[in-house]
């Protein structure tokens, strides 16, 4: 069986369907897009929690960390259910616009079975999934990535494999009363939609806050039209961020 995917969309460990939805959405991609705008949003710590809901299974909470390592970034994101439970995270380091990934790591274990997957830079060549989440969610906006020219993306998955997508941005208003932890307001949420070129019929939508990098608002997974899979915000910490 095809695992149900979140954010790569093509998670590969197949008979955890589970599993492989959660940690399809702790990755993303690479972009070696010229920026159209060279001013980047500086990341800042905080801590998230999300609502993943997939068709078929029951849905699980994750948490998700960035924090500051001094001299590096790392991006966590973790989750428990009563059958499973995984985590996966990012070392990265940041020059100026650039993105550099240093290590990625994930784990699963469902009903005291699991396994186990580690990246070095040097098996590296883009960027982890983990690292290109909080890439892609940095740039989204200041490329120009339309619905008929969309741009090109790279990264690796949790086994090193190359993948390649095409997105491109939109942005819609939305007003958020500060119920997560957010000051109230009006931003503009950037929607990045994902096609994997090879499987047309797979859409992945992405919106991110404009002002935290790495910090997701929403994603929704169809595959031929059909929802497959949900991830919503549900808490918001601009205070944590700590390493676990």
């Amino acid at each position: 069986m095809e695992e149900v995917p979140l954010i790569n969309v093509i998670a590969r460990l197949p008979s955890r369907p589970l599993i492989g939805a959660v940690f399809s959405a702790l990755g993303l991609l690479a972009s070696e897009i010229a920026l159209a705008e060279q001013v980047l949003k500086d990341p800042q710590p905080f801590e998230a929690q999300y609502r993943l809901e997939v068709r078929g299974w029951p849905g699980a909470n994750i948490t998700h960390r960035l924090s500051n390592e001094g001299s590096h970034w790392l991006s966590d994101m973790r989750f428990s259910v009563t059958v499973a439970r995984g985590q996966e995270f990012s070392r990265f380091s940041l020059n100026d616009d650039d993105t550099h990934a240093l290590l990625y790591s994930s784990s699963y274990s469902l009903l005291g079975v699991g396994d186990s997957y580690q990246l070095n830079e040097r098996d590296i060549p883009t960027l982890d999934r983990q690292t290109a989440l909080f890439d892609l969610s940095r740039r989204a906006g200041h490329e120009d990535c339309t619905e008929s020219a969309p741009c090109e993306i790279e990264f690796v998955d949790h086994k090193g494999r190359d993948e390649h997508f095409q997105y491109y941005v939109d942005k819609q208003r939305v007003t958020d009363p500060g119920s997560l932890g957010m000051p109230g307001g009006e931003f503009e949420a950037l929607n990045v939609s994902l096609i994997d070129v090879e499987k047309p019929d797979r859409l992945l939508q992405i919106r991110f806050h404009p002002d935290w990098p790495g910090l997701i608002l929403s994603v929704v997974y169809q595959k031929e039209g059909s929802r497959e899979t949900q991830l919503t915000l549900t808490n918001f910490n601009p205070n944590g961020g700590a390493t676990p």
